[in-house]
């Protein structure tokens, strides 16, 4: 199995494991682990710690990553330790063991990390050196710092698309990717079929919010949604885009009818699996990560299918564009070998050959430019339709928040439980705010 991506559930998780954190590395935060030495030191040598969350086969593209790292610098070796959650890895640093530089999966831990101090700031390192972040994009460097505190860099990123089996939309006479939502419903309900009882037996793509990576996040490229002002109040619930998304989403749903949507869920295959059910033919289009592309050369080699940017709802959205967020790592406060951990951290995250070859052995999107354009990144058709997404200005992605992003959790709560029971909209959207506001201001936005 490779890489499990940040799903809302995963992020759920991660929300759940910065919240937790924050509490617990208050006590210990403060003092980021002592100062920057006035010049970076002019030979490298001894034993630097990286913890990670990959396992198998990617953990071994991490460890030929890191080869080209001890291969720069010979005299620098280092201690690997895979299969690190972010949990492990907040125990590892609050308890202080030996820990350098720590690679999450999830944003969502950057903006309790560096109110906490669990990661160091970055920002003396890199005016040191003179690092020059802009062949980061600007999208991705927004989810990598917190209150102008830069206490991670990225390390390859998901962005989201249309995945369509061309085999079913041709024998439906669909020729094209459906480029609005009145497209993608269009086609979606000519593909679906029914049982004789009324039960679905093919679904074209299904619009619950919650199936699989349906989120408010990989949704929110619809329509350029955005989620927060600067002083960290919720904007969603008076966004006429939100809001008409959320209609939309909600009538889709209706159409087709709640229940038998939920009866034919319940039956599907579960996301990363073989059974997937966009890899069994199930349902002939859905919205996924670039790494549906590699589950898909495992397990499903003959499928037909195509990718395209996901559709957006007329007026609002920015076809091309996506939603992105990933991986980011930093260096613990309490790193025995500081230099060593920039230096490792500097070369995972924007040396290009590094990025590269991270990128083609784990199919997620590179996240400095220079590796985006690097001719030496192994792009098929069908991945390349998330690396222009990835390089679209238009792509967006969500804050962090100090609790661990949990306005995106709530939020998917509401929606939830809106396309279930309808009702007052405006109302639950002001609901909506009222809690998020209330959730950040008790941890800090």
């Amino acid at each position: 199995m490779t890489r499990t991506p940040l799903t809302k559930r995963r992020l759920l998780a991660a929300a759940s494991v910065a919240i937790v954190g924050a509490v617990a590395l208050t006590s210990c935060s403060g003092s980021s682990g002592g100062g920057v030495d006035a010049s970076a030191p002019k030979h490298l040598s001894g034993t630097v710690s990286l913890w990670h969350f990959f396992t198998g086969r990617e953990a071994g593209v991490i460890k030929t990553a890191v080869q080209g790292f001890e291969k720069k610098y010979p005299d620098v070796t280092v201690d690997i330790h895979g299969g690190q959650d972010d949990t492990k890895m907040q125990q590892a640093i609050s308890s202080g063991q030996d820990i350098d530089v720590g690679l999450s999966y999830s944003t969502a831990i950057v903006g309790s990390f560096c109110s906490s101090g669990a990661f160091r700031d970055l920002g003396p390192y890199i005016k040191r050196d003179g690092v020059d972040l802009s062949d980061i994009p600007k999208v991705v460097r927004g989810y990598t710092s917190y209150k102008g505190n830069q206490c991670t860099l990225p390390a390859l990123a998901d962005s989201s698309a249309l995945m369509m089996n061309t085999e079913q939309l041709k024998a439906a006479g669909i020729t094209s990717p459906p480029k609005t939502l009145d497209e993608l419903e269009a086609d979606g309900l000519k593909l679906t079929t029914y049982n004789a009882d009324g039960s679905i037996k093919h679904l074209g793509f299904n619009p619950l919010m919650s199936f699989e990576e349906n989120s408010p996040e990989h949704f929110a490229p619809m329509i350029d949604g955005s989620w927060l002002t600067s002083s960290g109040k919720s904007t969603i619930g008076t966004s006429d885009g939100w809001k008409k998304l959320i209609a939309w989403q909600k009538a889709y749903v209706d159409k087709i009818g709640y229940a038998k949507l939920q009866a034919f869920t319940a039956g599907l295959g579960q996301e990363f699996s073989a059974d997937n059910p966009f890899q069994t033919g199930q349902i002939s289009m859905a919205i996924d990560g670039e790494y549906r592309t590699a589950f898909i050369r495992s397990q499903k080699p003959g499928l037909q299918y195509e990718t395209a940017p996901t559709p957006v709802m007329e007026g609002l959205g920015t076809y091309g564009a996506s939603y992105i967020a990933g991986n980011v790592a930093g260096i613990a406060k309490g790193s025995k070998n500081p230099e060593l951990a920039w230096a490792l951290l500097k070369y995972l995250s924007l040396d290009t050959s590094a990025q590269v070859t991270i990128g083609n052995g784990l199919k997620n999107v590179p996240t400095i430019t220079s590796a985006l354009d690097s001719p030496d990144l192994e792009v098929d058709a069908n991945y390349k339709t998330f690396i222009d997404a990835a390089k679209n200005p238009a792509t967006i992605t969500s804050p962090a928040t100090a609790d661990g992003a949990a306005y995106i959790g709530t939020f998917t709560k509401m929606w939830t439980k809106y396309q279930s029971g309808g009702g007052d909209l405006d109302a639950q959207l002001k609901a909506l705010d009222e809690d998020i506001d209330n959730e950040n201001a008790l941890t800090g936005p």
